[in-house]
């Protein structure tokens, strides 16, 4: 199968969700799509389109930097935090790699957690306890508290 998805209706776990992509480009619109179709049924208060544009940015850089000598997946999963949405994508490579840049105007890159860090709440990237890296982003007021 070239990809799973992982959805807990149940109102006790607080992991919503999760998806499992090919490090390829074309999982990028597929983790927006697949995103917005099962994060819908919850009714988030906060802005999906915004959500998926975060998404979209951790995605490629996972693809762009995640690296493995085998073969390797990317592992988006979104959570309820109480009021708060978050969203963790796990890629393998070395947690210290990831770090928000502040390219030039000319950059055609650097601008994934510039993005993350002015649309979304909080940020955080650290070792994955899949291993490798996770990254992830928190958006307040979700739900009701």
């Amino acid at each position: 199968m070239a990809y799973t998805i992982d959805r807990h209706p149940c109102e006790d776990s607080p992991r919503l969700g999760a998806m499992t992509l090919h490090p390829e480009p074309e999982s990028v619109p597929r983790a927006r799509r697949w995103f917005r179709n099962f994060i819908a049924p919850y009714d988030p208060a906060c802005s999906i389109d915004d959500c998926e544009l975060m998404i979209s940015e951790l995605v490629t850089n996972a693809i762009r930097y995640g690296a493995s000598e085998e073969p390797w997946m990317i592992r988006v999963e979104w959570f309820r935090q109480g009021a708060s949405l978050r969203v963790e994508v796990h890629s393998p490579g070395f947690p210290a790699n990831v770090r928000l840049r502040h390219p030039d105007a000319n950059d055609a890159h650097g601008r994934g957690l510039l993005l993350v860090d002015s649309i979304a709440d909080s940020w955080h990237s650290g070792p994955s306890h899949l291993g490798g890296t996770v990254v992830s982003f928190v958006v307040g007021g979700a739900w009701p508290p």
